[in-house]
Formats: C-alpha cells, sequence, structure tokens
C-alpha cells in the first residue's frame, strides 16, 4: 500500500470525500471552497481549446486520404443522433413505468429562480444553432472557449493544410512539438484535480445539503438507475459488438471518470480523453474529430436526463401526455439537444425551450428541479463521458484505425500499475 496515495483515482476520491463531510459537518465553510473548484475548472477550460485544435489539425494533416475525414465525420455524425435518440427513448419508457413525479406535492418543493433559463429557452433555434458553428471571429473562437467553433475552424486549417502538401510540412511538425508542450501542460493542471475536486464537491453538498435531495430522491434514484442501465446494457452491446471490452475500457478512463464525478463537469476531462483513447489505439485523426465533436453531438447522459425531467415534471403538475405528446417530445429533444451543445445551463434551456415549444407542460416546473440538478449532473457527465469514448471505439473499428498491440499494452499497465499500488 506504499504507492497508493500516488494514484489520482485514489487522491480524487478522497478529496471527494473529504469535501462531502465538509459540506455536512460546516455548510458556511464549504460554500466558501467555491472558488477552490471554479479554479481548478477554469485552469481546463484554458487548454481545452487549444489542445482540440491541435488535436484535429495534426490529425487531419497527418491523413494521405482526405476522404476519409468526411466519411469519419458522416460515421460518428450518423452515430451520434442513432444513440442519443435510444438514450432519450430510454428516458422516456422508464419515467413512464416507474412515474417518479406521480403524487409528489410540488407546493411543498423549493423552488429556484427560472425565468433567465425560460427567456434563453424561447430564442433558442436549431437554425440559430447553425449559424452560431461558424465564428465571426477566430480569436473570439479561442477567447470564449466555444468548443464547436472551434472544432469547425480546426477541420478547415486541417483540410488547408493537408491540401498545401509538402509546403505545409513545416507548420505541421511545429505544431506537433507545440501539442507536446499543451499535454505537458494538462499532466500539469491534473496534478492538482483532487484539490478542484474537495472545493466543488464541498461547495455543492454545503450549499444544498441531504435535505434537498429527499423530495426528488426518487427522480434522482431513477435518472442515475436509467444512466446505469444505458452504459452497462447498451454502451456495453455496442463495444461487444465491436470487439471490445466495456470493463476493461472503464478501467483504463477510471481516473478521468472519477474527476468528472468531483467536478460534475466532463470537459474537465476532455484534454485527457483525447490522449487516452489514442493510447488504448484509437487513431489520433479518429479522435481528433469524435471526441470534440462528441462533446456537442453525442451527450447520451444529458439526453436521458432530459426525457426523464420533461415527463417527471409533467407527473408533477399532473398533466397526462398522450403517446402522440410523447413522441412529438422526443422529436423537439432530438433538436434542442443539439442546439444547446456549449451553452451555459444548457440542462435548463433545453427543458425550457422543449416546454415553450410543446405548450402542455408548465414551463415553471422547471424550477422544482433546481435544487438537484447538481447532484445529478455528475451522472449526466459520466455518461458523456463514457459514451464519447465508446464512440470512438466503434469509429476507429468501422475505419480499421485501430491498433490492437496498443490496447494490449494498455490494459498490461494498468495490471501492472494494479500490481504496484497494492504491494
Amino acid at each position: 500500500m506504499r504507492r497508493i496515495h500516488h494514484n489520482l483515482t485514489f487522491q480524487v476520491l478522497v478529496a471527494i470525500t473529504l469535501g462531502v463531510l465538509l459540506g455536512l459537518v460546516a455548510p458556511d465553510t464549504a460554500k466558501a471552497m467555491k472558488p477552490v473548484g471554479d479554479t481548478f475548472v477554469n485552469l481546463v477550460k484554458m487548454i481545452i481549446t487549444p489542445v482540440i485544435f491541435l488535436t484535429i489539425v495534426l490529425g487531419i494533416a497527418n491523413m494521405s486520404d482526405l476522404k476519409k475525414v468526411g466519411r469519419v465525420g458522416g460515421k460518428a455524425l450518423l452515430y451520434f443522433e442513432v444513440v442519443t435518440t435510444f438514450a432519450l427513448a430510454i428516458g422516456l419508457v422508464v419515467v413512464n413505468i416507474t412515474k417518479p413525479g406521480a403524487g409528489l406535492d410540488v407546493s411543498a418543493l423549493a423552488k429556484g429562480d427560472v425565468s433567465k433559463y425560460a427567456e434563453a429557452g424561447k430564442s433558442l433555434t436549431f437554425v440559430e444553432f447553425l449559424t452560431h458553428i461558424v465564428p465571426s471571429s477566430v480569436v473570439g473562437a479561442f477567447a470564449n472557449g466555444d468548443v464547436l467553433q472551434v472544432v469547425f475552424f480546426a477541420v478547415l486549417f486541417g483540410v488547408s493544410l493537408a491540401f498545401v502538401g509538402d509546403m505545409g510540412r513545416p507548420i505541421t511538425e511545429w505544431l506537433d512539438r507545440l501539442s507536446l508542450v499543451f499535454f505537458r501542460i494538462v499532466a500539469l493542471v491534473m496534478k492538482v484535480a483532487p484539490i478542484g475536486a474537495f472545493g466543488a464537491m464541498a461547495f455543492t453538498v454545503g450549499t444544498f445539503g441531504v435535505r434537498s435531495l429527499l423530495p426528488l430522491g426518487r427522480l434522482m434514484l431513477d435518472v442515475y438507475l436509467t444512466m446505469g442501465l444505458f452504459i452497462f446494457v447498451v454502451l456495453n452491446l455496442i463495444l461487444r459488438r465491436y470487439g471490445f471490452s466495456l470493463w476493461q475500457y472503464l478501467k483504463f478512463i477510471r481516473e478521468e471518470i472519477v474527476i468528472v464525478l468531483g467536478t460534475s463537469s466532463s470537459e474537465a476531462a476532455l484534454p485527457r480523453m483525447l490522449d487516452k483513447m489514442e493510447r488504448y489505439g484509437c487513431a489520433r485523426s479518429v479522435v481528433g474529430l469524435v471526441i470534440p465533436a462528441g462533446y456537442s453531438f453525442n451527450l447520451d447522459g444529458t439526453s436521458i436526463y432530459l426525457s426523464m425531467a420533461t415527463l417527471f415534471i409533467a407527473q408533477a403538475f399532473h398533466v397526462q401526455l398522450s403517446i402522440t405528446q410523447q413522441l412529438s417530445v422526443l422529436g423537439v429533444l432530438m433538436l434542442t439537444s443539439k442546439g444547446a451543445a456549449g451553452v451555459t445551463g444548457s440542462g435548463f434551456i433545453v427543458l425550457a425551450s422543449t416546454l415553450s415549444a410543446m405548450k402542455v407542460v408548465p414551463v415553471e416546473g422547471v424550477a422544482i428541479l433546481l435544487g438537484v440538478d447538481r447532484f445529478m449532473s455528475e451522472a449526466r457527465a459520466i455518461t458523456n463521458l463514457i459514451g464519447n469514448g465508446a464512440a470512438t471505439l466503434v469509429i476507429s473499428r468501422s475505419e480499421n484505425a485501430f491498433d490492437d498491440g496498443a490496447r494490449v499494452r494498455a490494459d498490461e499497465a494498468l495490471r501492472a500499475e494494479r500490481v504496484a499500488t497494492t504491494s
């Protein structure tokens, strides 16, 4: 047990536990820890856009066949749409069976101010989302940390760099060296991940407390169980179909999972996921396209939560939705869940826009979820993270761009690490 304290997974889990304890014992002190968690998330966001840009550009520039870029992108978008639609459907089925909102006394629940989300939801349209993909300023896209806009520019830059051939080789080599520097920064930032996880978890528990969970505990339980069902049944079957072990994959990204658990943000693990999936055997060109795009289009956990939350609110307000109306919910969410990608508070904005579009369920119902949303955001973020990695494995295999030898070496390294930490 001499070296276990050097293990990042162990450190983050201990930090999360300490954060929960501080939130329960000294809520006021725990609330003051918010800047600690926010600072860590800002550290990660600081490097997300350059890491994504470098990964995509280098992946495309080193790809001999540019037709493959379009093929990989097309496969990824098709996969994202099919799987997220399936996630939305699973959420609808489960919430219809369990009915967590039935018999709930809405008047007894604490409500928050939902006006800003409702207003944003009214203006959220899929056309505006498509227009937003193209940045008016490249510098602005990087400065604002808009992942989708950076992805768009990076694809254009990478394709153009590939077209100029040997003349662009010096630029490619320089960017390759620059990427090594940024991934070294990622490694340094991850050293303080336990501190960030401690601050974020302490603030969450200290602010909302355990009491706020009790009235909506049934919904939380159903959401967590549904996401577990999606990961261990749906994603497991998909990965097995393509020759992968879900368990081995989860063990390989366990550090990223606990970082997301502590910070409630899948973005906190994005830079490391880019590196991890490449080390696991996925081609850089596939990783660079699928992972960043997945953060906007492949939100499995968010999709499950949105469909369940919409029907939960309907049940809580005694609004009976027909099968046709529920299918319309599915159709609206298929669009709005993509349209809010990268927007702060996107979960509430999407809910508000969906309820506004339906004009059946009161949009004010979103307010009853404000208190517990933070506790469910961990499940959403973890499911999104796992789903994006799974998509990368599937697309890599379908493109014959997966190195099984690298996966074997990664699994052997995991076993060696486990032996070292327990001896």
